[in-house]
């Protein structure tokens, strides 16, 4: 499990630095792959059942649907990639480097001693890191890739501090992220074809 958390966390940190947008699809891809099999190994050494089904879930629709409607959508925009970040790759890393120490001394502090801590911190690292993504990244595709890491953090988390959710709400968060995907690609390609961009600054432009 140690060794899943810290590959985790380089998909994090990779995700900080890439522009190319295929390339950041496909590091979501890897992230979501490692997050299905945590469950998998959960449901290993609890013998619940439903870890198994919920692992088997996030293969099919995180490692297989979200990144297919991404790829897709990235073959549409025509070599679009992010130029114009808030932060540049250098400062991107370095504060998602400090996310991560404060993550670690958040958990150090309020859940001295706990089992869990690496998994715990790893967690609220990669929403904090997804939620850095959102607000740096101007591409649309690499906000929904900073989304879909937060989502993948609230996961760990929730496997980190109950040893999952139950089946019922995994479910309906595997699909309600789903349905915003979809919705969100819809948008993207109707950004690029209104804009010849998907930089979504351009927005700014609806603005009365």
């Amino acid at each position: 499990m140690n060794l899943l958390i810290i590959l985790l966390m380089l998909t994090a940190f990779f995700l900080t630095r890439v522009t190319n947008l295929r390339t950041a699809v496909g590091i979501f891809l890897v992230q979501s792959a490692m997050i299905a099999l945590a469950s998998i190994v959960i449901g290993i050494e609890t013998g619940e059942i439903h870890y198994y089904i919920a692992g088997l879930l996030t293969v099919v629709i995180k490692t297989a649907i979200i990144p297919y409607m991404l790829f897709a959508i990235v073959k549409r925009l025509s070599k679009e990639r992010e130029t114009n970040s808030v932060l540049s790759p250098n400062v991107s890393s370095l504060a998602a480097a400090g996310a991560t120490v404060l993550a670690y001394g958040f958990i150090d502090q309020a859940l001295p001693g706990v089992i869990s801590r690496d998994a715990l911190a790893a967690a609220v690292s990669l929403v904090l890191i997804g939620l850095q993504i959102i607000i740096i990244r101007r591409q649309a595709v690499l906000q929904i890739v900073g989304l879909n890491t937060m989502e993948n953090g609230l996961y760990l988390l929730s496997l980190s501090v109950t040893n999952g959710l139950p089946l019922i709400i995994e479910l309906g968060i595997v699909f309600d992220m789903l349905v915003a995907v979809a919705v969100l690609g819809i948008l993207t390609y109707r950004i690029k074809i209104s804009y010849s961009s998907t930089d979504t600054t351009l927005l700014r432009k609806l603005k009365g």
